[in-house]
């Protein structure tokens, strides 16, 4: 490793030090020479990116089915014996990920999770028979990206340098308006920090960063599996000759960050400065919000700082429920779509601001870990295993789309056949969604026509009866809520991207007919009308809202 990535490794692992920092290993400029702005307990490509599409959906590159190897990629067979490090343990992909390598290959070795729940997780979907497996297998650690050696005890640290082979990041923070400085300290700096980590290991086989497929801002066209490089932008690959000559330099966004937090006076108002900090600096650059805006960069830096690491980065779309493992219709917590979905079923909305023949980028949750074990084997095998930078996007937009308008079809023929149940045990009644051509408009119609949000309110409403205080004022705080949601998503609901997955395809067309029964990502596969209607919705009612204000959950 040459002595610039040694210095950023320094840096890292040092809060309070100035590091300098000169070109890093594959001359991508400067990524950092001072890390002295973070908290003291945690360190306290470019114009080829995009074609012009022409329709939603493309030529199949698939490789017919009598032409597919016999022998495959050997997914099951490289997964045997090896130990995983695995972060982010507390996210909904990472159970996902992990309940699949425990259940489809027993034989391998141990998987160090940062999360302890996950045990209980586990025994809960698979039953007290798989409690012995689980208990030899998952090793719990003690650690936190966001600390200088990513907070694991020096013991267990060494331990695992010695005996893991695969390195998953799938810790995240995916609040689109999170604080700059906490977005910057887990999507950017978090991944680094592993990095840093995984270069001490002895028989380290691939460092996996799961990113998302938004990291690449308002890219229109059909736009390619590429990684970025040190200091690439948005607005200078599309925006004007002015926009052209904006630099990002990660070092000054760092300072940016945390100078702010360390020389703000006003605690009462510091949370939202800081989070209208961390949009402004994004959108500068030509990305849509703080979260993908630091994602980026923490791609960027992981490119840098690589060196001999074969690298490969996961981007799914909007990960939502699962479509079959190790059931349909798994979900934990409301994903992207969902608070719409719920809004609108417990009638809080009639609508969305959306464009109705725009694309919604939905990918199942077993899916994207189908993907990661398949492109896992592929380049962690020792003939494969050349460093390298590989970017998958796991994503439906050019091959299978979901139209907006369709989904805001497929919405309300669910909940009119399988409506919510209020309080007074009636059905909640739905009209057709509506699309709104902005948020603005959206707005508009939420302040004069939100419904009311019980059985009581509306029928002291229709008695003429006045409604009281407290019914007033939580209406008033739903319209903010939903209104806020509303420009949080407007990038996403009006996106003119499509996300390339050539090399994804590419990844399925190796694969045997045995390994695609068993780790299936092909995204053609999924009739978006069952998957919403039988699938996704039913399991937001069974695992989100655990079955409150429904007693129907039949599909279409």
């Amino acid at each position: 490793m040459d002595n610039p990535s040694l210095n950023l490794l320094r840096a890292i692992r040092k809060p309070s030090s100035i590091v300098g920092m000169g070109q890093c290993a594959q001359g991508r400029g400067v990524l950092l020479r001072s890390t002295s702005y973070m908290r003291q307990r945690n360190v306290s490509a470019a114009s080829s990116n995009s074609l012009s599409v022409s329709g939603d959906s493309r030529a199949s590159t698939m490789a017919p089915m009598s032409d597919l190897p016999s022998t495959g990629i050997g997914i099951k067979e490289f997964l045997k014996g090896k130990n995983f490090l695995i972060t982010g343990g507390t996210g909904f992909l990472a159970k996902v990920l992990i309940e699949k390598i425990l259940r489809m290959n027993p034989a391998i070795g141990k998987i160090y999770v940062f999360d302890t729940e996950l045990f209980k997780c586990l025994r809960e979907i698979n039953g007290n028979d798989y409690h012995s497996i689980v208990e030899t297998k998952l090793v719990p650690v003690i650690g936190d990206i966001r600390e200088a050696g990513i907070g694991i005890s020096i013991e267990l640290a060494d331990k695992i340098a010695q005996e893991v082979d695969i390195i998953v990041n799938s810790a995240g923070n995916t609040t689109f308006d999170e604080r700059y400085d906490t977005a910057m300290d887990i999507n950017t700096l978090g991944p680094l920090r592993v990095l840093s980590f995984a270069h001490r290991f002895q028989r380290l086989k691939l460092f996996m960063h799961v990113s998302t497929a938004y990291v690449n801002g308002q890219r229109q066209g059909v736009v390619l599996e590429k990684p970025f490089r040190l200091g690439d932008t948005i607005a200078g690959e599309l925006g004007s000759s002015e926009q052209k000559n904006v630099v990002l330099d990660i070092e000054t966004e760092i300072k940016t960050a945390f100078n702010y937090k360390i020389h703000s006076n006003s605690s009462t108002t510091f949370v939202k400065e800081m989070k209208d900090l961390g949009l402004r600096r994004a959108k500068l650059y030509g990305w849509q919000d703080t979260y993908v805006f630091t994602k980026a960069m923490g791609e960027m830096g992981i490119n840098c700082m690589r060196g001999e690491i074969p690298v490969v980065t996961i981007r799914p779309s909007i990960i939502e429920s699962t479509l079959t493992e190790p059931f349909p219709g798994w979900i934990e917590g409301s994903r992207m779509i969902d608070p719409v979905v719920l809004y609108y079923g417990k009638g809080h909305i009639s609508g969305f601001a959306a464009d109705p023949d725009g694309v919604l980028d939905v990918v199942p949750a077993d899916m994207v870990v189908n993907a990661m074990l398949a492109s896992m084997a592929k380049h962690g095998q020792a003939e494969a295993s050349a460093a390298g930078m590989h970017v998958y996007h796991v994503t439906s937009s050019t091959v299978n789309p979901l139209v907006l308008g369709d989904l805001a079809k497929l919405l309300f023929q669910y909940f009119k056949r399988s409506p919510f149940i209020d309080a007074a045990r009636k059905p909640i009644p739905v009209s057709p969604v509506r699309l709104f051509d902005s948020t603005a408009q959206f707005a508009s119609n939420m302040e004069s026509n939100t419904p009311l949000l019980n059985s009581r309110a509306r029928a002291s409403s229709s008695n003429g009866k006045k409604l009281s205080k407290r019914a007033i004022d939580l209406r008033a705080r739903l319209i903010q809520q939903i209104t806020h949601l509303g420009s949080i998503y407007e990038p996403y609901t009006f996106y003119d991207g499509r996300f390339d997955s050539t090399n994804t395809e590419a990844l399925l067309a190796e694969m045997s007919l045995e390994e695609r029964a068993q780790f299936n990502f092909d995204v053609r596969s999924i009739e978006w009308k069952d998957y919403i209607t039988n699938v996704h919705i039913p399991g937001l009612r069974k695992h989100v809202m655990k079955g409150r204000g429904s007693d129907v959950s039949s599909g279409l």
